[in-house]
């Protein structure tokens, strides 16, 4: 790709060589370009996989689809005459969401006689081979997001409606570098697509090893029954030091509060915080997404830190231990089942749970080191492994935010 010189004006900043040069974008209205309408019907209960008519319903433009949609994941059983069916040529943009930055988003959708449920607002082509349906899905993403938020109205919903989409701007080139432009950026999706699929299917593997190790532990005997407080020792440290505050996620772990969440919600005297040292295990006791009983996981960071006094925080026998119980607690349903028997809610779904009482149920565990460190390598292998596949998507994902930025205008 070239680079505009300083003499071009209105111009990306970022162009294919063979239009560099060229003052060919122009200024259209949303209103003078696109053919309006709404989509109809199908409720979230009259979408399923075992139906028979392929649909799109507003929600699942927020979660499962990107700018462009080439295969439909759900399907319905309403009358085909009470539906919009699309025609291939369709950008969808959904009319209503609870946040207003949620609006604004768009997908194009590249597949024909799709249900296209209510609350999405359709845009189809006014006049030929003005735009590409793909290119103006990324564009509104990229450039329009911010503005179609803006106009959103409402309270507990916010709303857009094509009446307000109408008066938008959009800048475009020739169809031919549009269609230059969106084989490349979709080469560029594509490598995402990939690197989250070799994520996923490293989660899973880290799932299926722990499956396959308790599979094991059961039958084998260098493994056996063994209560936590057996194997974890309760850190009571307090924080005099004044260690840095960390939080708790469910996808990070231990993390520096103030990086991750942006601000520090610790109290301004923190000396009756807990102090975790690297390799203990930590214990939220708060609900969080697909873990109603609190998350557990082992602190990586390598300096003494602080977290909440409501966490419980305990030193296991030895590291490696410590990284099994981590993994293990990684399964939402392994979290779940050791901790709902020993929990009890309290008002406005409180946990009530001493530290002493998180230690009192049974997993099977190694007896012997040597198992306990070949079986934690095992897991921290793949973990690493893991580590380095993130780093990269964020890499392609960063290449993607500066392309885009300097691909529009």
């Amino acid at each position: 790709m070239a680079k505009k010189n300083k003499k071009e004006a209105n111009v990306p900043n970022l162009r294919f060589p063979e239009f560099a040069g060229k003052q060919n974008f122009k200024k259209h209205l949303f209103k003078d370009i696109f053919v309006f309408s709404t989509g109809k019907n199908i409720k979230q209960s009259e979408a399923s996989s075992e139906f028979e008519i392929p649909c799109v319903r507003y929600g699942e433009l927020y979660h499962m689809y990107g700018e462009i949609i080439t295969e439909v994941i759900n399907k319905t059983n309403l009358n085909r005459s009470e539906l919009l069916f699309s025609e291939g040529d369709e950008i969808l943009i959904p009319s209503a969401g609870e946040d207003p930055t949620d609006i604004g988003s768009a997908s194009a959708l590249t597949v024909k006689d799709v249900a296209i449920g209510r609350t999405i607002n359709v845009l189809k082509p006014a006049k030929a081979n003005i735009y590409s349906q793909l290119y103006v899905a990324y564009y509104i993403n990229h450039r329009l997001k911010k503005t179609i938020s803006s106009l959103a109205k409402g309270v507990s919903i916010s709303n857009v409606y094509n009446s307000d989409l109408k008066t938008l701007e959009i800048i475009l080139p020739t169809l031919d570098e549009q269609n230059k432009i969106v084989v490349f950026l979709s080469i560029l999706d594509k490598r995402i697509e990939t690197q989250n699929k070799i994520i996923e299917d490293l989660k899973l593997l880290i799932s299926g090893t722990i499956s396959t190790i308790e599979k094991h532990a059961k039958t084998s005997s260098n493994w056996r029954k063994a209560f936590l407080h057996e194997v974890l020792l309760e850190r009571t440290e307090k924080n005099k030091e004044n260690y840095p505050v960390h939080s708790v996620s469910v996808s990070v772990g231990v993390v520096n509060q103030i990086e991750y969440l942006g601000r520090s919600f610790a109290a301004k005297n923190t000396s009756n915080y807990n102090v975790v040292h690297e390799g203990d295990i930590v214990y939220t006791k708060s609900p969080t997404g697909e873990f109603p009983y609190g998350i557990i996981k082992q602190s990586f960071v390598p300096d003494k830190v602080s977290v909440s006094p409501l966490y419980g925080v305990y030193k296991p026998i030895n590291r490696w231990i410590g990284n099994i119980l981590h993994y293990y607690f990684l399964n939402p349903i392994n979290a779940n089942n050791y901790l709902h028997s020993l929990v009890q809610k309290g008002a406005k779904n409180t946990i009530n749970i001493s530290n002493q009482g998180f230690l009192m149920k049974q997993l099977y565990l190694p007896i012997n080191e040597t198992d306990c460190r070949k079986t934690a390598e095992l897991l921290n292998v793949i973990t690493q492994k893991l580590t380095i596949e993130k780093m990269i998507l964020d890499k392609y994902n960063a290449q993607k935010i500066y392309i885009l930025k300097e691909l529009f205008i």
